[in-house]
């Protein structure tokens, strides 16, 4: 499964909420985000006062816990068909999420966010919502 930008977020907050901890605990398999994601993560450090612990945190928590998936040719070309049939559906999506999505579709991995009502409107993507209320 892929991690989101909101549930990397969340790992590293002291108030990660306690069903984040309990299902990364019981994940079964590989966990990844994308290089969009991480890129995203890195833009919020550099503008967080406390971007160099924070930082610390990821390399120490996070970043040995999972890959982080390319957005490579195939992924591109998965945006393009991606973007085409939502804006031909008069539906949008912001290009860092599309292009998540890409991956995630590419790959045949679900997405782990808490917004899936955002990620909702691309065919085929498969949810999962670890933000959402026990």
């Amino acid at each position: 499964m892929i991690l989101d930008t909101d549930l990397l977020s969340a790992v590293v907050s002291p108030q990660c909420p306690p069903r984040v901890a309990r299902e990364l605990e019981s994940v079964q398999g590989a966990l990844y985000t994308t290089t969009i994601n991480w890129a995203e993560i890195c833009c919020g450090l550099a503008r967080h006062s406390s971007g160099k612990r924070l930082r610390e945190r990821y390399e120490r928590l996070v970043l040995p816990a999972l890959e982080i998936l390319d957005f490579d040719q195939a992924c591109a070309e998965v945006y393009g068909l991606l973007r085409a049939d939502l804006e031909s559906k008069g539906l949008s999506l912001g290009e860092a999420d599309l292009m998540i999505a890409a991956v995630a579709l590419r790959h045949n991995l679900p997405l782990v966010s808490g917004n899936t009502r955002h990620f909702a409107r691309v065919p085929g993507l498969t949810l999962i919502n670890w933000l959402a209320s026990d």
